[in-house]
C-alpha cells in the first residue's frame, strides 16, 4: 500500500519499488512508473498500485482417481505481474487517494484465475490415473501439466501474469484409505524388525552359548591344570620326603659313626687308664712288697689316722683302760720274748 501524506488540500504520495504507480489527471496519464513520489489533488487524481514483485499463491484442492479414490492435492504457485499496464487496465487496482488502500480485491481476482486453471489440469491428469499410480508418480505429473496449462492458458498474458514457477508439494488420499495402504507396508516393516529382533536375538543366544562353551572350556582347563599342580605337590612332597628321609639316614649315619668313633675313644682311654692304673698297682704292691711290715703297719696306720675324724676330747672308762692296759701289757711282754720282732 502506498504511502500518502496530507498537506493543506494537497497530497504526497511515495511507493514502494516493487509497486507500480499510474496516475492519471483529467483522463491524462501523468505518471507511469515504480518506486514514484510526488504530489498530487485527490480530487483531479486517479491513482492504480499494481505490484510488480514475485508472490506464492498456495493451492489446495480435491481430486478423483481413475479408480473413483479422492485425493487432495497442495501445491504453489510462483506468479508476478509483467505487465503493470495490462493489469491495471483489465483488473481494478485503484487506491484511494487519500488512503492509499485499495478499493477492489485484484489480488484475489488472479488468485481465483490461477486456483482455477490449475485445479482443472490436475483434475484432468488425476481423473486418467489410478490411485497407486498417483501417489506414486503424480506429483511430477500434476505440476509439469499445471506448468503447461498454465503457460497456454490466454487469459494470464493478456492481464499481464506471468507464471514462474509450479510446485505440487502432496497428493494425499483420503485418511481411511490412507490408512489402508500403510498397513501391508507397516506390516512388511514390522516382519522385517521382527525377523531383525529374532536374528539379534539368535546371535545373542550364539554368543551366550559360545561364552558359556568358553567358560566351561576355562574351567576344564582350569581343572586340569588344578589336577597337574595336585600331581606335581604331591611329587615335590614325595621327593621333600625321600630327600628328607635320605638326609636323616645320613645325619644318623653320621652320628652312629661319631658314637662308635667317641665309645672306641672312650673304651681306649679306658683302658689306657685301666693299664695305668694296674701298672701303678702293680708297682705300689711291688714296691710295699719290698718294705719292712712293720714300715708297712707304720703307713697303714698314719693312713688310716688321716682318714678318722677329728677328736676333740676321749672320756675312757675304768672297764676300757683296763682292757687296753691289759692289751698293751701283753704286746708289751710279746715283744720282748721275741726281740726280732716276729711273731711266736
Amino acid at each position: 500500500m502506498a504511502d500518502i501524506t496530507r498537506r493543506a488540500g494537497w497530497r504526497h504520495l511515495r511507493s514502494a519499488p516493487t509497486a507500480h504507480i499510474r496516475h492519471h489527471r483529467r483522463g491524462r496519464l501523468v505518471h507511469d512508473g515504480p518506486g514514484l513520489s510526488f504530489w498530487y489533488r485527490s480530487l483531479s487524481a486517479a491513482l492504480s498500485e499494481v505490484p510488480v514483485n514475485d508472490r506464492e499463491l498456495t493451492m489446495a484442492f480435491h481430486a478423483r482417481t481413475a479408480d473413483f479414490q479422492d485425493v487432495s492435492v497442495q501445491s504453489t504457485v510462483t506468479y508476478r505481474i509483467s505487465a503493470p499496464d495490462a493489469a491495471a487496465t483489465r483488473l481494478d487496482f485503484s487506491i484511494d487517494p487519500d488512503t492509499g488502500a485499495w478499493r477492489g480485491a485484484p489480488l484475489e481476482q488472479i488468485a481465483t484465475l490461477l486456483t482455477e486453471t490449475a485445479q482443472q489440469h490436475a483434475l484432468d491428469v488425476l481423473a486418467r490415473t489410478p490411485l497407486a499410480a498417483a501417489l506414486v508418480d503424480g506429483v511430477a505429473a500434476v505440476r509439469d501439466r499445471i506448468a503447461a496449462g498454465l503457460a497456454d492458458e490466454p487469459r494470464l498474458p493478456a492481464t499481464g501474469i506471468e507464471v514462474v514457477a509450479v510446485r505440487v508439494v502432496a497428493i494425499r488420499p483420503e485418511p481411511e484409505v490412507e490408512r489402508a495402504l500403510r498397513t501391508p507396508a507397516r506390516e512388511q516393516i514390522q516382519q522385517e524388525a521382527d525377523r531383525a529382533t529374532y536374528e539379534r536375538r539368535a546371535v545373542a543366544v550364539e554368543r551366550e552359548r559360545t561364552i558359556a562353551e568358553n567358560e566351561l572350556a576355562s574351567k576344564i582347563e582350569l581343572a586340569r591344570q588344578e589336577e597337574r599342580l595336585v600331581d606335581q605337590r604331591g611329587t615335590n612332597a614325595r621327593r621333600e620326603a625321600e630327600e628328607s628321609a635320605a638326609a636323616d639316614a645320613v645325619r644318623a649315619e653320621a652320628e652312629a659313626t661319631r658314637k662308635v668313633r667317641l665309645a672306641r675313644a672312650e673304651a681306649e682311654a679306658a683302658r689306657e687308664v685301666g693299664d695305668a692304673r694296674a701298672q701303678a698297682q702293680a708297682a705300689w704292691l711291688r714296691v710295699h712288697g719290698e718294705v719292712d711290715p712293720a714300715t708297712l703297719h707304720a703307713l697303714a696306720v698314719t693312713t688310716a689316722a688321716k682318714n678318722l675324724p677329728r677328736i676333740d676330747s676321749v672320756t675312757l672308762s675304768p672297764d676300757v683302760l683296763t682292757g687296753l692296759l691289759s692289751r698293751l701289757g701283753g704286746a708289751a711282754g710279746a715283744t720282748a720274748a721275741n726281740p726280732d720282732g716276729t711273731r711266736p
